[in-house]
């Protein structure tokens, strides 16, 4: 484990898993943020290439972090969880679609209140399926 993450290993899952999040959110939001205004990008399509860029981020800590105890590692669990956070941005899109349609938010207000309510099904998913140990042989 990176000497970075063993302060962090002390705190409860729940916290680590917002951690986590919020670093990926963030990437997600600054992704958004510089390809609407620096490339000219529609929100929604800044938004499938910001999910991509931040899922990255989100399965090394939840993987080195959050969920690191249940020792589940391999291409079955990056395949579960690009499930659970492909399922959690189709939410997340039409949440945004929504937002962005029916409420006349910010663009980047909008999507940090919708990355906010995904998480928690993003949270019960990635413990109990994507990330759970491996049973005992």
């Amino acid at each position: 484990m990176p000497r970075l993450l063993q302060p962090l290993r002390r705190l409860p899952q729940g916290l680590q898993f917002m951690l986590v999040g919020g670093a990926a959110a963030a990437t997600h939001l600054a992704v958004v943020g510089l390809a609407v205004s620096l490339a000219g990008m529609p929100p929604l399509a800044a938004n499938v290439i910001a999910f991509l860029v931040a899922f990255v981020v989100s399965y090394q800590g939840h993987a080195l972090l959050t969920f690191a105890s249940a020792q589940a590692r391999g291409w079955a669990v990056v395949a579960r969880y690009f499930a659970v956070a492909s399922l959690s941005f189709v939410v997340n899109e039409l949440l945004y679609f929504i937002a962005l349609r029916w409420l006349h938010w910010h663009y980047l207000w909008s999507l940090f209140g919708v990355l906010v309510l995904v998480a928690v099904g993003t949270f019960v998913l990635s413990k109990f399926w994507a990330f759970k140990a491996p049973a005992a042989p």
